[in-house]
C-alpha cells in the first residue's frame, strides 16, 4: 500500500507513464515502444496540466472577484477538488478501500461483469472521498467500505455502457477502447439524458442547435474556439470588475486554453493509442470472444470546445444560483474554475449542443448546491479526520466537483447516517 501511495504522490503526469510502460511490456509491446508510449502519455498529461493550471490560475481570482461583487456571505465554503482529493487519500480507511477496488476490478473482469480495466489509480480519490464522508456519517468502517465498493462496481458497469456514446460524439479524439469510470462525472449523465428528452419534445427549443461546428460554420472566425474563448474571457472579466489590462490578459489566456488543450490531448492520445491497439490485439488472442476498455481520466474530454466553453458560461450562473436559491448555504468558490469537468460525460447525451448543456449544467449546479448544504457537517468532519486544516474564517466546507456532492453521494451519506 505504501508503494501505491508513493506512486500516487508523484501525480498523474509521472504515474500514468509508469503504468502505461508496464502495461505495454506485460502485453508484449517492445520496451522501446512501451517507453515511447509512456512518455507521450506523460508529456500529454503534463501539457494538459499546464493548460488547466493556466486556466485555473486566471479564472480563480476572477471567480473570487465575482463572488465578492455579489456580496455573498454563505456559511458552507466550496474548498475545491484539490482539498477533496486530499481528504480521500488522507482518510484513515484508505488502505483497505483501495485494495478492495483492485480486487473488485480484477474479479469483475474475470467474471465478465465489466470490460473496464481502471488503471487511473490517481482518481481513486473520487471514490475515497465518498468513503470518507460516509464514514463520518456512519462511524462504521464496514458501512463506508461496502457502500463505496458497491458504488465502485456499479461505476465500472456504467462506464462500459456509456463508452460507445462517448466514442461516437467525441469522434475527433479517437476514444475507441476507452471508458471513463469517474463517479463525479457519470453521476450527472441522467441529467443530460433527461434534459435532452424534454427539449426534444418542445417544438421551438428542439430546433436550437449550438454545436461548435455549427457555430463556426455560421460565424466563421468569430465562431472558432479561440474567438469564443476570447469573448467568454472578456465577459467573465467584466463581471469580475476587471480593468482593461486584466480583462485582455484573462481573455487571451482563456482563448489560449481553448486552442492548446485539444493539442495537448492529441499528444496524450497518441501514446495511449499505441498501447491500446497492442493490448486490444493481445486480448483478442487470449479472449477471442471478449472486448475490453481502458479506464481513463475525464481530463481527456475537456479540450472539446463545447465542454470548455459551457463550463465558463456556468461560472456566473453558479454564483447567481447561490444567491437566489432559497435554503442554500453553500458558497461556490475554489471549484468555480473547474465546472467544465461536470459536463465532460453529459455532453454526448445532449449531442454536444451548448444550449442543452447550459440547461443541464444549471440543473446540476442546483442539485450540487443543495446537496453540498445538506452534507456539510459530514463533509467537514471527514476533512478534520483527514487532518485537513480549516482555513481562516471557515467553519464548514464542501465542494462542487466531487463525488460526495452528487445526488448519489447524498443518498449514500444519508443511508450511512442511519447506522
Amino acid at each position: 500500500m505504501q508503494i501505491i501511495q508513493a506512486i500516487v504522490n508523484l501525480g498523474a503526469a509521472v504515474m500514468m507513464p509508469i503504468i502505461f510502460f508496464v502495461v505495454g511490456v506485460v502485453f508484449r509491446l517492445s520496451i522501446g515502444k512501451s517507453f515511447k508510449a509512456g512518455m507521450l502519455v506523460g508529456i500529454g498529461f503534463t501539457g494538459v496540466s499546464m493548460v488547466i493550471n493556466l486556466l485555473l490560475t486566471n479564472l480563480g481570482p476572477a471567480s473570487k472577484a465575482m463572488v465578492a461583487r455579489m456580496g455573498l456571505h454563505l456559511t458552507v465554503v466550496d474548498t475545491g477538488w484539490p482539498t477533496a482529493s486530499t481528504i480521500g487519500w488522507g482518510t484513515p480507511i484508505m488502505p483497505i478501500i483501495v485494495i478492495g477496488f483492485l480486487v473488485i476490478n480484477a474479479v469483475m473482469l474475470v467474471l465478465n461483469l465489466t470490460k473496464t480495466v481502471d488503471i487511473d489509480i490517481f482518481n481513486y480519490w473520487i471514490f475515497l472521498l465518498l468513503a470518507a464522508v460516509v464514514y463520518a456519517a456512519s462511524h462504521s468502517f464496514w458501512v463506508a467500505a461496502l457502500t463505496t465498493w458497491i458504488i465502485f462496481a456499479l461505476t465500472l458497469i456504467v462506464a462500459d455502457l456509456t463508452a460507445p456514446w462517448i466514442e461516437r460524439q467525441y469522434k475527433s479524439l479517437n476514444l475507441k477502447g476507452i471508458s471513463f469510470p469517474h463517479l463525479t462525472c457519470l453521476a450527472w449523465v441522467p441529467f443530460g439524458i433527461a434534459t435532452n428528452w424534454v427539449i426534444e419534445r418542445i417544438p421551438g427549443l428542439k430546433k436550437i442547435d449550438m454545436q461548435p461546428e455549427k457555430i463556426q460554420k455560421r460565424f466563421g472566425v468569430f465562431g472558432e474556439p479561440l474567438t469564443l474563448g476570447f469573448i467568454l474571457g472578456i465577459a467573465i472579466a467584466l463581471m469580475a470588475g476587471y480593468d482593461i489590462s486584466k480583462t485582455l490578459t484573462l481573455a487571451i489566456n482563456v482563448a489560449a486554453a481553448m486552442v492548446l488543450l485539444p493539442k495537448m490531448i492529441d499528444i496524450l492520445v497518441e501514446g495511449l493509442t499505441m498501447v491500446r491497439d497492442h493490448v486490444e490485439k493481445q486480448l483478442k488472442k487470449w479472449f477471442p470472444k471478449r472486448s475490453f476498455y481502458i479506464g481513463m481520466d475525464t481530463a481527456l474530454l475537456i479540450g472539446e470546445p463545447s465542454v470548455l466553453a459551457t463550463g465558463l458560461i456556468l461560472i456566473p450562473i453558479a454564483i447567481i444560483l447561490a444567491f437566489i436559491l432559497p435554503g442554500n448555504k453553500m458558497l461556490p468558490f475554489v471549484d468555480l474554475a473547474s465546472l467544465m469537468f461536470l459536463l465532460a460525460l453529459v455532453t454526448p447525451f445532449v449531442k454536444r449542443n451548448m444550449f442543452r448543456m447550459v440547461i443541464a449544467g444549471t440543473l446540476i449546479l442546483i442539485c450540487i448546491l443543495y446537496v453540498g448544504t445538506s452534507i456539510a457537517p459530514e463533509y467537514t468532519q471527514s476533512a478534520i479526520s483527514s487532518k485537513i486544516p480549516m482555513g481562516k474564517g471557515i467553519t464548514s466546507m464542501s465542494n462542487i466537483v466531487g463525488s460526495a456532492t452528487t445526488w448519489i453521494g447524498w443518498v449514500c451519506v444519508k443511508i450511512g447516517s442511519l447506522f
